[in-house]
């Protein structure tokens, strides 16, 4: 241990924040739902796994109850980088639930710079009234439908062919609007679910 509240030096954060990553894909979990499970901020797993952030053993030891897996576990997993390149519309992983299709590329995001989803939100969907940030950068471009998208103070409502590009850390929130259903292809780095 690196004193008593600092995990070992043989982990720069970087490598740890890509483990915690693919520890809570494996699990099948997003960011906000173990954040919420563990009763922690949202933003402070990002930062975590953007390896902008070392946290202390007991906070790790906290979110990873909330996976669940030991600490022991945790440093004995050895994620693997994926290495498929072409993806058929059925092998996109859904990571989204109810109104909100989130159809992510690839499996797992470990060792992975980028998060491309094709996202379907049914008539009333919503990714939640308490909007959430995250570190990184977000870019979308809506396919069909029209989609209501809150930055902070700011707010449009977009069409088929309108796009949006944000720093992420600014609270966010997307919302189906209209009569039909809504389509949007967008890309977030690093990973934020």
């Amino acid at each position: 241990m690196n004193g008593s509240n600092t995990l070992a030096e043989d982990f720069d954060d970087l490598a740890l924040g890509q483990r915690l990553r693919a520890v809570r894909e494996r699990a099948g979990q997003s960011q906000r739902a173990l954040a919420k499970k563990v009763g922690i901020p949202n933003s402070t797993i990002s930062l975590i796994e953007s390896g902008k952030m070392n946290p202390s053993v007991g906070a790790l030891h906290k979110i990873l109850a909330g996976v669940p897996i030991s600490l022991s576990e945790f440093f004995a997993f050895e994620p693997v980088t994926e290495q498929q390149v072409f993806y058929a519309a059925e092998e996109l992983t859904e990571i989204g639930k109810g109104k909100l299709s989130l159809k992510q590329v690839g499996k797992s995001l470990f060792g992975r710079a980028l998060m491309m989803l094709r996202e379907r939100y049914e008539i009333g969907a919503d990714t939640g009234r308490v909007m959430y940030g995250h570190e990184g950068e977000e870019a979308g471009i809506v396919i069909s439908g029209r989609i209501e998208v809150t930055v902070g103070e700011q707010r449009k409502i977009l069409g088929p062919g309108d796009a949006y590009y944000f720093e992420s850390r600014t609270p966010h929130r997307f919302r189906q609007i209209g009569p039909v259903p809504s389509e949007v292809i967008s890309a977030s780095t690093p990973p934020s679910f």
